[in-house]
Parts: structure tokens; sequence; C-alpha cells
């Protein structure tokens, strides 16, 4: 039954995406806002899926963590669905991406008329340096930052490499960073074609508040995600089981 279902909605996901591609393709000469409301209408369509076609739902925890207006969020990535959550829980959120999905037929204009922040990783410092200023932005008219600190998506059980870009903006912004854990791996893996019937959970811990050195910083942060990772994941493989 696995394979049936995740054939089937493999294929709802791909015909579904291609007929909203297209009503985004139409929203491009609109305002950024607009885009995001398209990008909901996607991220609505592919939950639906997931809940009646895969058996996969989902549990957010923590979001007293969230704060008013603008945040910085890192987050764990281990599945297409960490970055959906984001948009369907209609944070306002920015996304830090690599420059590469830019140049994406439809998605690549997507991103670039929502006002997500593109990083050219082959630029070195002033690659960092632009992206700053760019979350500085963002987060000054009230937008929430998700930045994926391992830069790729991980498996289930594997420690992150986590990147300088988050320390990076933790420094330099002198504003709290949010971590957040999740097992969605284990559901909806890296490259995998099988979805798998469970539930996805996402925790949003409470914040790691400025004025940290980057190397404490970054330690902090590491452990906070990675830890509570391993236990979401241990909570996800109990359901697997049963």
């Amino acid at each position: 039954m696995t394979f049936i279902r995740s054939l089937l909605f493999n294929i709802y996901l791909f015909g579904g995406t291609g007929v909203i591609a297209f009503i985004l393709l139409v929203l491009l000469p609109f305002s950024a806002h607009e885009m995001r409301k398209g990008s909901q209408l996607w991220t609505r369509y592919v939950m639906w899926g997931m809940r009646w076609i895969t058996g996969i739902r989902y549990e957010v925890r923590g979001l007293e963590n969230l704060p008013e207006g603008g945040a910085i969020i890192a987050c764990k990535h281990q599945s297409a669905w960490d970055t959906a959550i984001f948009v369907l829980l209609r944070l306002n959120t920015a996304y830090i991406l690599k420059k590469e999905l830019t140049k994406i037929p439809f998605y690549g204009w997507y991103v670039n008329r929502s006002g997500h922040i593109s990083v050219d990783r082959s630029a070195g410092a002033s690659a960092l340096k632009d992206m700053v200023k760019d979350v500085k932005a963002a987060l000054e008219k009230g937008r929430n930052v998700v930045i994926f600190p391992e830069g790729t998506r991980s498996n289930p059980g594997e420690p992150g490499d986590y990147q300088p870009g988050v320390a990076a903006i933790y420094t330099q912004t002198k504003q709290p960073v949010i971590p957040v854990a999740l097992n969605s791996g284990l559901f909806w893996g890296r490259r995998s074609f099988l979805k798998k019937k469970g539930t996805i959970v996402m925790e949003i811990m409470p914040a790691i508040e400025p004025g940290l050195k980057r190397k404490e910083f970054m330690e902090r942060l590491e452990n906070t995600i990675e830890t509570k990772s391993r236990e979401l994941e241990a909570e996800g493989l109990k359901e697997l089981e049963q």
C-alpha cells in the first residue's frame, strides 16, 4: 500500500504543481504579497494530498515561542515538507536559499518576485555580506526569515554540517535566533519516492538570545536542534513500528 499511495501522491503532486505554476505565472506582474498568496494555495494543495493520499499528518509544537513581528528561524532540514510548512502557517516568511534555485523556470521566477533571499555560495564573504543586508531589510518589514543552517537536506539520525551563514546573521543583526527541530525525513525522505504514513512533528523551541560569541552560539544552536530532532525521530520511529 505504501508504494501505491506514494505513486498516486506523486502523480497528484506533479500534476497539480503544473497547474498552480501557471497560476503563479499569471500573478508575476503583481506584488510579492499576491505571489505569497499563490504559494499558500500550492502548500494547502500539497498538505491535502499528504493527508488523504499518503496518510501523513503533521503537528507543530511551540508556536508560542514565535514573537510578534519579524524573527530569525533556524530549522532542521530533512524533507521538501520543511520548505512548505512555514508558508502554510502564514508567517510572512522570507526563505534563505541558494541562488541556483532562482534559475529554475517558474520556481525561480516565483522566488525572485516573492522577496525570498538568494545566496550565491560561490561569492564567499561578499555573499554573506549581501545576505545579512537582505535579512535586515526583511526583518524591518516584519517578515520572518527562515534559514536551514545545514545548507541542504540531511537524513534522519545524521548530524548536520552547520554552515557559517546563520552565525553571521546572528552576530550582525543582533537578533534572537529560534531553533526548530523536526522528524519529517522519516515520512517524506530526501529524494525518496516513498511517502510513509505517520505524523510529522515540528517543534519550535525558545529563542537563543543575542550576545553569545560565534562559537558558543553555533554549539548551542546545533546541540539544541540535533538533540530535539533525535527525540522527535525516536517518537516517529515508534509510530512507524506500530
